[in-house]
Parts: structure tokens; sequence; C-alpha cells
């Protein structure tokens, strides 16, 4: 196994002894699908939601609450605890680069997040018929910016906080507004309009995802802010990591 694969395995092994963080990003958009989707009422197409069901318009939404958990929350919260506790000041002494560390996040959170958005779609398209992404090359791309959006500012945040309490005062104030601005509280729809327009451009990108969902193309400006994020955080992140 080369160093990457190693670290990958060793951090995928603490990452699922915490429960967690894991069970909210796999399970909970699918939970909360299934209690909104029982109700009748929010599978009845409305005029407010230009004909489609409250099910159909909030599916994507319901993704912000994986890529938010994972990017800002988790993520950043894990590796500022390990570096308290003193894990990765033992790792330094092995010939793992901190960008090897930060790589294996990467991959260990996507895995999670494509786990978690397949059993979303695979469940409101089983059981209450909600509609597969209608443009899937748009849709995979604005699915791929926005995870890596969240996922390298939660690599940044992990770089720059020194303790857990430090981290949670930078991260969980932008987990809260990631996921206010993704509509993961309330639909879209019903915030203002200065609100929507800076949604559309915020991580994880929830806009290129809902048009691609309905066989739009996403707008190539917002993708593009979405992989400049996604650059300048990862590079600060390696450039600013330290072990302890």
């Amino acid at each position: 196994m080369n160093r990457l694969a190693k670290i990958t395995w060793l951090e995928t092994k603490l990452f699922f002894r915490e429960p967690a963080a894991w069970v909210i990003a796999l399970v909970l958009p699918t939970f909360v699908l299934v209690v909104l989707g029982s109700l009748p009422a929010l599978r009845t197409p409305q005029e407010i939601f230009g004909g489609q069901r409250f099910v159909d318009i909030f599916l994507p939404s319901l993704m912000v609450i994986t890529l938010a958990t994972l990017g800002v929350n988790s993520l950043p919260m894990r590796l500022v605890s390990q570096r308290e506790k003193g894990v990765l000041r033992r790792l330094a002494t092995t010939p793992v680069h901190p960008a090897l560390l930060l790589a294996a996040q990467i991959i260990i959170n996507l895995a999670l997040a494509v786990g978690a958005v397949l059993l979303l779609i695979g469940v409101g398209n089983v059981l209450f018929d909600v509609p597969l992404p209608q443009n899937g090359a748009g849709f995979v791309a604005s699915f791929l910016l926005g995870l890596s959006s969240v996922l390298t500012t939660g690599l940044l945040i992990a770089a720059v906080a020194r303790t857990t309490r430090s981290g949670a005062a930078l991260a969980m104030p932008l987990y809260f507004v990631v996921m206010f601005l993704g509509g993961a509280y309330l639909p879209r729809v019903f915030l203002p309009d200065f609100l929507i327009t800076l949604g559309k451009y915020a991580p994880p990108g929830v806009q290129p995802l809902l048009d691609s969902w309905t066989g739009a193309a996403p707008d190539p400006v917002q993708l593009a802010v979405l992989a400049l994020i996604s650059v300048a955080a990862a590079i600060g992140a390696v450039r600013s990591f330290r072990w302890e």
C-alpha cells in the first residue's frame, strides 16, 4: 500500500469510531425526506412551487445537510480534536506530508457524501416518485464542485484552529449559514431575494444543483466561484496546516 492508501485507511478507521457525524450525514437527509413525504399536502403540486410538489423542490436542499455536516462541521472538528489529542503529532514522526492527510480526508468524505446522496435520491424516487436529475452531467459537476468547496473550507478551518473551542467558534456559525443559504432550514423560495442571490454563489452551490435537477444547465459563473473557493481554501489549508 502506498502512503496515501495507508493514511486513508487509518483515517477511515478513526472516522467510523465516531458514529454521530457520519450517521447524521448519511441518514438524516433521507429520514427528513421520508417524514415530509409522508404528508399528503407536501406531495401535491402547488402554484407557489411552479406546479411542482414540495418534495420535488426540497430534495436538492436536503443534500446540503450532508455536504455541510461533512465539510464544515465534522471534518474540521475531527482534525482539530486529533491535533489536541496528539494524534497529528505522532503522525508527524512518519513520512506523511500534510497534503496526504488532507487528501485522505477528502477521499473519505467524498465516498460518504456520494453514498448519502445516492440513498436520498433512490428513496425519493422509489417512495415518492421524485424525478431523477434531468441534467446528469451538470448535476455531477455541481455536486462535486459544491462538495469540494465545503470540504476545502473545512480543511482550512482545521488548519488554522488550534483548539476544539476555536474550531467550533469558526465552524459552527459557518455551518448554520451554509445550511440556511442552502435552504435546509427553510425552502429558498421563501427567502428574501438578496439571500437567494447570495445562496447562488455560496458553498455548496445549491442553485446549480437545483438547475441541473430540473434539466437546466448550471450557471458557469456559479460553478467557477465554487471552483475558485475550492482552490483558494485548499492552498490555504496546505500552507497553514500544523501538526500541533
